[in-house]
């Protein structure tokens, strides 16, 4: 069995999804508001997401994926990872104990 090297340092946060829509929607050419017309969500909503002012809501990937073709579950996986990464450095979990199973 092989070991699978990370492609990104562990330090370095994951990339939210919306700096991947940031970069491939001038390749659609299409404009912002129409992408977000497209996916029936506000242009307000889409912009947020961009600037990653907002997450990428189940509902949302949905969209994305249909829209994009490569379906939902790459959208939320890029969110789990981006919020699991903040969670992880944000969160204190000091005074949890760590379980072991009989």
């Amino acid at each position: 069995m092989t070991m699978h090297e990370p492609t990104r340092p562990i330090e370095r946060c994951p990339s939210h999804p919306g700096a991947l829509l940031e970069d491939i929607i001038p390749a659609t050419g299409k404009t912002k508001v129409e992408i977000a017309n497209l996916l029936g969500i506000s242009r307000q909503q889409l912009y947020d997401i961009i600037r990653e002012k907002k997450p990428v809501s189940p509902a949302v990937a949905a969209r994305l994926g249909k829209l994009f073709g490569d379906g939902a579950a790459i959208w939320l996986r890029m969110q789990a990872a981006f919020d699991t990464w903040h969670a992880e450095r944000e969160v204190d979990v000091s005074a949890i104990p760590t379980l072991k199973v009989a």
